[in-house]
């Protein structure tokens, strides 16, 4: 038996190298290297801007930055709106207030790291919770000072029994 690691006997129409010499450079497509005509294949992987450290060659290519984690802005900023939209549910205005200030002071932290990228969002949330938080103070004070004239003229003196529908007895 032969050597089943030796190349195998058949021919093939392409021209093969003499032994001892070098190995030709494969062909090189007409869009470029790496592309195979009219849309066959797989794309390739091309990183936008290669890192500084990575040579090509084997290996991993280089891990792309983490995308901008800008949930905490969103978040003070929807809560902040819902705080000043809703004022007039003053308990709730002012939770979801705090909770938008809270969120957007948050969020302006990671912008100020680089870690975020909607520091306006953020600024948004605070300045709209601490209007929701200023409606809902202003809406319980409203309905504490001003006095209920519901014009029934009801003093609140009597025995608490309505004598409008009172039938004489024969």
């Amino acid at each position: 038996m032969g050597n089943p690691f030796a190349a195998p006997a058949a021919r093939t129409p392409y021209p093969q190298p003499a032994p001892g010499e070098p190995v030709p450079p494969p062909p090189i497509a007409p869009d470029g290297p790496g592309r195979l005509p009219y849309g066959y294949g797989y794309a390739q992987y091309a990183p936008a801007q290669p890192h500084a450290a990575y040579q090509g060659g084997y290996g991993w290519p280089p891990v792309p930055p983490l995308a901008p984690s800008n949930g905490m802005g969103t978040a003070g900023l929807v809560l902040g709106i819902l705080a000043a939209v809703v004022f007039c549910l003053w308990p709730l205005a002012i939770v979801l207030g705090i909770l938008g200030v809270i969120f957007g002071v948050i969020g302006r932290r990671k912008a100020r790291r680089g870690e975020a990228t909607n520091p306006g969002q953020a600024l948004a949330g605070i300045i709209c919770g601490a209007v929701g938080i200023a409606l809902g103070i202003a809406m319980l004070v409203f309905l504490v000072v001003v006095p209920d004239d519901s014009g029934d003229g009801d003093s609140g003196g009597g025995d608490g029994f309505s004598t409008s529908l009172v039938m004489e007895q024969q």
